[in-house]
């Protein structure tokens, strides 16, 4: 976790900050220590919408007298305050026997997620792989934020992103959820462009703050156009000068004009909410060009300490969580205190990456990949070999690091890359350590290592028609083992290589689906030794599959089962086939329809020619159901759910 001890830095103009003049510091303190004490019952003064420490304004111009500074909707007099029914703010505060001066400026403040107005899409705005801070990032159900920083969770170690509660998580959100990159204002296919799961969040005096869990992308710890990673944080002065990189302004640059300001900020669909943090305004040296220094969607973007020389640097001041609203005095951004944010939120700084690197994460990169090994062979008493391909069908794989399979926790995956489907997925159960866990919020992603995502289909195959998207692997047969173990299987249970197109009736369990009957009877109707299963299967990708928006829909599907049977001690090997065959010649170009299927036990051979896979013979002789299979090979018509008659 950072260090509670927040490293300084020093202000970015010779002259600025508290540092400047020595007599002001106690005046600062003793401010400070009155916000403590009275700040909520100031800001409920009527029409005052802020309280913090600035220096007094007399005229137009600022002097460096600190002053507790009350900001209101809009500015008057203290006789037009009057002439309104409000109470005249005081021009002085006496406290610990000082009279501690007041200043009142016009503000009107808005959380900065309320875009307004479409826009030719940078490349902030679109979805990216890797993914860096100060791109769009949103809830599912959300418009378009700012992913401000990427950090680690410092209770699990997990790399995770950060921005702000109102952009991940929201009224309506909860723990969970899913998280998309870019948000869905940018783009609205959602389903294609999830990115994590809402992991933790706060709204109050600490921040306007949330983390979300990072899963198929890479990251670059480096803040887009700015080129810095964050390293430390800190706590800024008056005067000093910040940077951020936002979605909607891209990098601006300001300077501390108030601090320990508490905020009265609205929220929708909720009740009007106090914020701490810092008030920041242009920087003479660098104007915005349209003098804007943050708008809507720049909530989430990290504000960065600027040093003398004008350059960025690593240490994050602020989380940027609104902004002025039309209307008011004046541009002015707001910005939660980091080491606030990062206390609260349990996060630290992610600095071993140097910018440029693009770490695969995960949960986090070492926790993923040490789990998955994929199927395994050794499962069970007697040895069940990987399966081998025919040419045909090898030469049509894709995997990773320059082989022909790609494993996950507890399956290993066979992709098509011309049908961008699994050609085989082969899986190991542990029904003695089978866990009961949620999927609520865990997105269906595409896995993007190694440039396999252009291997996939996605959910533009899956939007309004019938279609499933039909695990091969069932997720409930996956989440076993440890609590890490069995939660990564649930996560990795979710890529769209462990995908195939199916219709609703046939693979949702509400509908009575098919596909997991087979599983469900294994495990009712024979004693199995040890509770241990080994399963092989997949679509049967055949040439004759019907088109359907680009791809070809499977009629059939496969699954073999690999088990010894404790009653009579025998290592078995039983073949079935699933298929929609007569039903799919029904169907009209972009119609589908569905009124019955059936599962059909079948030799081993007959698997093997429908995919062109090559099983080991030792696997042949425990088919004892059809041994030797030749000629017009036979099947059985299982009736009634009965798959091992």
């Amino acid at each position: 976790m950072a260090s509670k001890k927040t490293p300084k830095h020093l202000p970015a103009v010779p002259g600025a900050g508290a540092s400047s003049d020595s007599a002001s510091a106690p005046d600062i303190e003793r401010i400070r220590r009155l916000i403590r004490a009275k700040g909520e019952s100031l800001l409920a003064l009527p029409k005052v919408t802020s309280v913090g420490i600035g220096y007094k304004i007399q005229g137009d111009k600022k002097t460096k007298t600190p002053s507790l500074q009350f900001s209101v909707e809009r500015k008057v007099s203290l006789e037009g305050l009057a002439a309104e029914g409000v109470s005249a703010l005081p021009t002085a505060i006496e406290f610990e026997g000082v009279s501690i001066p007041t200043d009142i400026v016009e503000r009107k403040f808005r959380p900065s997620y309320a875009v307004v107005q479409l826009k030719p899409k940078t490349s902030r705005k679109v979805r990216l792989n890797p993914v860096m801070p100060g791109v769009s990032i949103s809830h599912a159900s959300l418009t378009a934020g700012t992913l401000g920083a990427i950090v680690r969770d410092a209770t699990s170690g997990d790399t995770v992103l950060l921005s702000n509660w109102h952009v991940l998580h929201g009224a309506g959100g909860q723990i969970g959820d899913a998280i998309v990159q870019p948000g869905p204002y940018d783009d609205n296919r959602v389903f294609s462009n999830g990115i994590g799961r809402l992991l933790r969040s706060h709204l109050g005096l600490a921040g306007d703050c949330a983390i979300a869990s990072v899963e198929g992308r890479r990251v670059d710890l480096a803040q887009l156009e700015l080129g810095v990673v964050i390293k430390s944080v800190g706590k800024p002065d008056l005067g000093d000068v910040v940077a951020k990189s936002g979605r909607t302004t891209g990098v601006t640059y300001g300077q501390v004009s108030r601090v320990d300001a508490l905020f009265k900020m609205p929220y929708e669909d909720m009740p009007e909410q106090i914020i701490g943090g810092f008030e920041i305004e242009p920087w003479a040296k660098r104007l915005p060009k349209d003098g804007e220094i943050s708008k809507g969607g720049d909530s989430g973007s990290a504000w960065l300490a600027v040093d003398t020389k004008g350059q960025t640097t690593t240490t994050m001041l602020g989380l940027h969580f609104g902004g002025d609203a039309e209307g008011s005095d004046g541009e002015f951004a707001l910005a939660c205190y980091a080491h606030s944010v990062f206390e609260k939120l349990e996060i630290e700084p992610l600095a071993e990456a140097a910018p440029g690197t693009h770490p695969i994460t995960g949960p986090s990169v070492e926790a993923a990949e040490r789990f998955r090994t994929g199927f395994r062979s050794d499962f069970l008493d007697f040895p069940v070999p990987r399966p081998r391909f025919q040419k045909s069908a090898a030469d049509d794989l894709i995997g990773l690091a320059g082989g022909d399979f790609i494993d996950y926790c507890h399956f290993t995956v066979w992709q098509s890359r011309s049908r961008k489907l699994p050609r085989c997925v082969a899986w190991n159960i542990d029904g003695a350590r089978k866990r009961s866990l949620s999927r609520k919020g865990i997105p269906f992603i595409k896995d993007s290592r190694e440039g396999l995502e252009d291997f996939q289909w996605g959910d533009e195959l899956y939007q309004a028609n019938p279609l499933d998207r039909g695990h091969v692997a069932r997720r409930d047969d996956l989440v076993w083992g440890s609590p890490e173990e069995a939660s990564q299987g649930n996560i990795d249970s979710f890529f769209f290589t462990n995908m195939t197109p199916q219709h609703e009736a046939f693979n949702q369990s509400q509908l009575k689906g098919q596909w997991g009957l087979l599983e469900n009877a294994i495990l009712d109707e024979v004693v199995l030794k040890d509770l241990r299963v080994s399963v092989m299967g997949g679509p049967v990708l055949a040439k004759e599959d019907r088109p359907y928006r680009g791809a070809q829909l499977p009629a059939e599907f496969w699954k073999i089962v690999f088990y010894v049977d404790d009653e009579d001690g025998q290592n078995k090997a039983r073949a079935y086939v699933l298929t929609q065959q007569d039903l799919l010649k029904k169907l009209k170009p972009e119609s589908l329809e569905l009124s019955q299927f059936r599962w059909y036990q079948v030799p081993l051979t007959s698997i093997e020619k429908k995919t062109g896979m090559r099983l080991d013979q030792n696997l042949h002789r425990i088919d004892s159901k059809f041994p030797q299979a030749v000629g017009v090979e036979p099947a059985r018509l299982v009736v009634e759910g009965r798959f091992f008659d």
